[in-house]
This record gives C-alpha cells, sequence and structure tokens, in this order.
C-alpha cells in the first residue's frame, strides 16, 4: 500500500493511504464533511453586467462563500474586481456614470481595428486593480477569451489581471484586440457567452451562473421555405399605399439647380441604423451561443435578472441593473443554499 503522507487526528500520528485516513491501528477514521467548492460564472452582457454586482452582493450577505470565478466580457471585469477585493469600488465608479460621462471614456480611433482604443479604460482598471495577477488572487479566477483566427476559447488563469480582462471584453469592431503570449484576443462572448465550463473545470463543486440573456425576447426559429411566394400581393399593397399617399410638396433649390427628389420613407419593420443592427446581432448571437452551450453544460442554479428593457450600452442605469441583480439572486437562495447543502460529500 502506498502512502501519501502523515497527519495528526486526536494527538496521534495518522497515515493518509489512498483509501483516506488510517488510526494508529490501521482502522479507517471518519472524516468530517468537506464543504462544497462553490464556482460563480459570469455571463457577458455589455451594461447589463452592473446586475452582477447586485448577484455578488446578495451571496456575501447570505454567508455563501465564493471559491471560483469564470468570467466573460464584463462579468470577467465584475468577477477580476471582486476576486481582487474591489467590488465596492467598483459599484461606486458604477453609479458615478452619467450619460456624459460614458462618452467621455470612450477614446474614438480610425486607425485601430476598433473604434475604440481603450486606452483610457485601461487606466482606470489599472488604478484600481494596479499589477495584480491573477495566480495571486485569493480565489481561482479565469477570464474567457477568443482568439482572432482560429476561434479558440483561451482560459486566462495567470498573468496580468488587467490585459485579461481586457482581452475578455474587446468587442470585435468596438474595441482592438489585445496581445497576450504571442495571441491576439478579443470577447469570450463570441464562444462561451456564461462560461459555466470554465468554472467548472476550475474545481467548483455547484456552479451558479449569472445569464444576462435570459430574459431575452429573442427565440429564433427556422422559418421554412420562405422566399418569392406572396411577393406580388406585397408589391399590390405597396401600390395601393403608394396611390393613397398624398404628393409631397415641391421643393424647388434657392440657388438653380434641378429639382431635388423627396426621400423614400423607410418601410415599416426596416432597420432604423447601425446600432440597432448591432445590437439586434449581438442579442441574437449571444442569445443563440448561451442556449446552446448551457443545454451541454448547464449550471446547478441560474440566475437570471430581468434585463430584457436594458440596453446594452446603457452604462449610466448602474443603480437599477444593480437592483436587478439583486432580486433575481434573492429569489433564488432558498435553490442556492439546497444545491450546496446536497453538494458536500466527505473527504
Amino acid at each position: 500500500m502506498m502512502w501519501d503522507g502523515i497527519a495528526l487526528f486526536s494527538g496521534a500520528p495518522v497515515r493518509r493511504s489512498a483509501d483516506g485516513v488510517l488510526g494508529a491501528a490501521g482502522v479507517p477514521v471518519p472524516q468530517p464533511p468537506r464543504r462544497a467548492k462553490v464556482g460563480l460564472a459570469l455571463g457577458g452582457g455589455a451594461a447589463r453586467g452592473w446586475s452582477h454586482i447586485g448577484a455578488i452582493e446578495v451571496l456575501q450577505e447570505a454567508g455563501i462563500p465564493i471559491d471560483v470565478v469564470a468570467g466573460c466580457s464584463i462579468g470577467a471585469a465584475v468577477g477580476a474586481c471582486h476576486a481582487a477585493g474591489k467590488l465596492g469600488e467598483l459599484r461606486d465608479f458604477a453609479l458615478s456614470l452619467t450619460k456624459r460621462r460614458v462618452m467621455g471614456l470612450l477614446d474614438f480611433h480610425i486607425s485601430g481595428s476598433g473604434l475604440i482604443a481603450g486606452e483610457r479604460l485601461r487606466r482606470l482598471l489599472e488604478r484600481d486593480l494596479g499589477s495584480a495577477r491573477i495566480e495571486d488572487l485569493p480565489l481561482i479566477f479565469a477570464a474567457v477569451a477568443t482568439e482572432l483566427g482560429t476561434g479558440h476559447e483561451i482560459w486566462l488563469t495567470r498573468g496580468g489581471l488587467v490585459e485579461a480582462v481586457r482581452a475578455s471584453y474587446a468587442l470585435p469592431g468596438i474595441f482592438d484586440p489585445v496581445k497576450i503570449a504571442g495571441r491576439w484576443l478579443m470577447d469570450g462572448a463570441l464562444v462561451n457567452p456564461v462560461p459555466v465550463t470554465a468554472a467548472r473545470a476550475l474545481g467548483a463543486d455547484v456552479v451558479l451562473c449569472v445569464n444576462l440573456n435570459g430574459d431575452m425576447r429573442v427565440r429564433g426559429t427556422v422559418i421554412q421555405s420562405h422566399g418569392a411566394e406572396g411577393a406580388d400581393a406585397v408589391m399590390e399593397a405597396a401600390a395601393e399605399a403608394a396611390v393613397a399617399m398624398p404628393e409631397e410638396p415641391r421643393r424647388w433649390p434657392l440657388i438653380g439647380g434641378r429639382r431635388q427628389k423627396p426621400k423614400p420613407r423607410p418601410e415599416a419593420g426596416a432597420p432604423s441604423g447601425i446600432a440597432s443592427v448591432m445590437v439586434d446581432a449581438f442579442n441574437i448571437t449571444q442569445d443563440r451561443i448561451s442556449r446552446s452551450r448551457l443545454a451541454g453544460d448547464p449550471p446547478d442554479v441560474m440566475i437570471n435578472p430581468k434585463l430584457a428593457q436594458m440596453g446594452l450600452f446603457e452604462f449610466h442605469r448602474a443603480e437599477e441593473c444593480i437592483e436587478l441583480g439583486r432580486q433575481a439572486t434573492r429569489r433564488l437562495l432558498p435553490e442556492i443554499h439546497e444545491m450546496i447543502s446536497a453538494a458536500v460529500a466527505p473527504v
């Protein structure tokens, strides 16, 4: 029999084998139950991520320890601040945001691979997180990112905390990708919007997740055989509407030139602009990927704040968002306690 160490039990020397702890007479000694390790998977969702703050606060107030945090995008930012003991500072910052201050934090540029350089946000992170390294945090932490080009899902579990967070929230087209260890990384929401898999793989016995898209109204399906059939009826209706529409008043230029043509009226239900299209595309992508990943590896408890009316970039609504996170978590506290108690097992 192979012995892997010596321990002390009730003042007498005790040996530990692969089968457990044995007393001086070689009789197995009962061990106290081990507390289940609790993992928290914090999903992506831009400004909706302020609700993560409320969820963590309620868990702390309820005495529920968090041993593992896996975060994606805004979830990585909030999770990193919690792991570094800076959640209070992040909360104060979020509550101080106004529309004007949010715009002041965005350093737009046209020479990079994104609209925003992200240097102002990086300086804010460095102010609170400094030079902290992931491996030195008091709990296990991972920021999920996506490798540019290959699409690999990257778990950042060591190295600089600030750079890991920046890589995890580098939304393509908005923020420049971040280079870490020779890899160009971008937003982890592209591959794993709610990183339950990462939290479980990092040692969590019970995984709680905060899904920022669980209350969205996007629930796609498949529409088969959609094509030109019925197009004639649509054209006829459009023609009738055109006949009923009063003629636009004539507009003549002040200084010569040709007559200006009236601007076409937008089609009902048509996209209202590039920002609207981007937001809808992001919502659809996150919803589809989240549902697929969560179906394959569901959490033990899923927290779904009611965020359907919260815009992706409404960072100035932090107070409301934090409260929605608190409400959603508070409702599930009995289930969370029950799940953790059931997961306790002997050493």
